[in-house]
This record gives structure tokens, sequence and C-alpha cells, in this order.
């Protein structure tokens, strides 16, 4: 299975793009996929609330994906 990943802020920055692709061999949740992203780009791992969001939500570790999903990586925002 492959995902699509939109990355956003830093972790554009890290990856070098607006998207990348996870593949796996079989259905992962989401806290397989952000592993095997932090493997691929460590400098990931820096970054202390990087959240998951499935289809515009959220998504908690043990959610399961379907390769229809809309993934994204969230970095922290800071305002002002």
């Amino acid at each position: 299975m492959k995902y699509k990943i939109n990355l956003f802020g830093i972790t554009r920055d890290i990856v070098g793009k607006n998207i990348t692709e996870v593949e796996v061999n079989q259905e992962s949740d989401v806290q397989t996929v952000l592993g095997i992203l932090k493997t691929d780009f460590p400098k990931l791992q820096e970054i202390k609330s990087l959240l998951i969001a499935v289809n515009s939500e959220y998504a908690e570790a043990d959610l399961m994906l379907s390769e229809r999903d809309e993934i994204a990586l969230i970095p922290p925002v800071s305002g002002g």
C-alpha cells in the first residue's frame, strides 16, 4: 500500500518537497506510518509536537489508514 503524505512548514523543509509517499506491505496505522517517516527523515524526530491529520481531522496513533485517505503532517505552529 502507498500512502501520500502532505507536508507543511518545517516538515516540508526537512523532506524537501510538498508531498512524500510511504509504501508498506499491508494496511497500517498512523503510528506505523509516522515511524517510517521518522526513520526515512531522522530530523523529523527532533519535532516534539508533530501531529498527523487524516481527512482533515487530527488522528490518534492507532487509526488504521486507507490508501484513499488524505494524510498530512502537522508541525507545531506559533502565533503572533
